[in-house]
């Protein structure tokens, strides 16, 4: 029988050498990664590395954000509403008051008035369960001469699609108590425009819409929750928008995944190229005489 020969290595010496190859270091068989070239890749993934990991952390930021924004939401539910001076500040000489803070957004408020349907306005192209119609936006004027923006519900459109107005359901005479969550400005919103003897928007901004009105108006709005007396069955409640913290928390995994990929990738081909034998070839000795 043949005997098993065992590798054995001294002090720093590199495994994985060729059977019957002169020993050498891992210093000297890595010693290829003080080249430019593997410096260069280096540099290349620890900055698509840190790049990576930036973006997974803004993320993360991201994903705290709307979590906030999520609780705040359910918080409000259970809560008993607030009064609407309690989180809006009453509209100023500008006749407009200031939006609300990003803690107050979704606030539920109690508030009483009397609807001005002569000042109603359309809010178009709003989804709902995937259909496309309005948003009915009244004004509610309040005892001291103030109005706030009341999002009543939608509709859907006219029996002639979006070319013609909905039929909107009258708002209701005399004293009102309402309801609602405070909602925000609406980004990228414009002045209203008339439409069908209507006026209409696109998006609900009540700063755009303060200089059309009698009255000074809160900075924000109200989308309808609860109405005393009980609001017209045809209108469909708009529900609070939930922010989808998940997926931002997807992102965040999938960011520094690639991150810790790119540093492990370097690392298998600094290997792989380490023990392709290329490092392990000895320079053919050099002998003096004429024979080998």
């Amino acid at each position: 029988m043949t005997p098993q020969l065992t590798e054995r290595r001294g002090p720093g010496e590199c495994p994985g050498g060729p059977v019957g190859r002169p020993r050498v270091t891992c210093g000297v068989v890595y010693r290829f990664l003080l080249t430019p070239r593997w410096v260069g890749l280096a540099l290349l993934m620890a900055a698509a590395a840190a790049v990576m990991v930036g973006l997974g952390l803004w993320q993360l930021d991201r994903y705290e954000l709307r979590s906030a924004i999520n609780a705040r939401i359910d918080a409000a539910t259970t809560a008993p509403p607030r009064g609407l001076t309690d989180v809006l500040a009453a509209p100023g000489a500008a006749g407009v008051g200031p939006p609300p803070g990003r803690e107050d957004n979704w606030a539920r408020v109690r508030v009483t008035g009397r609807y001005d349907p002569q000042h109603e306005i359309l809010a178009r192209a709003r989804t709902v369960n995937d259909r496309v119609g309005y948003e009915v936006v009244t004004p509610l004027v309040l005892a001291d001469g103030t109005a706030i923006l009341v999002d009543r519900g939608w509709v859907p459109p006219g029996p002639g699609g979006a070319a013609t107005p909905p039929t909107v359901p009258p708002a209701p005479t005399g004293e009102v108590t309402v309801v609602g969550r405070v909602h925000a400005p609406e980004s990228r919103a414009t002045a209203a425009e008339p439409f069908a003897g209507l006026s209409t928007v696109r998006r609900i901004a009540p700063e755009l819409l303060a200089p059309g009105l009698p009255y000074p108006l809160y900075g924000g709005y109200l989308t309808l929750e609860e109405q005393t007396p009980p609001a017209d069955p045809a209108f469909v409640p708009i529900a609070p928008s939930y922010e989808n913290a998940w997926m931002n928390a997807g992102y965040v995994v999938q960011w520094w995944a690639f991150a810790l990929l790119a540093l492990v990738g370097y690392v298998v081909l600094a290997v792989k190229h380490a023990r392709s034998g290329r490092e392990w070839r000895q320079p053919a000795a050099t002998h003096s005489g004429g024979g080998p």
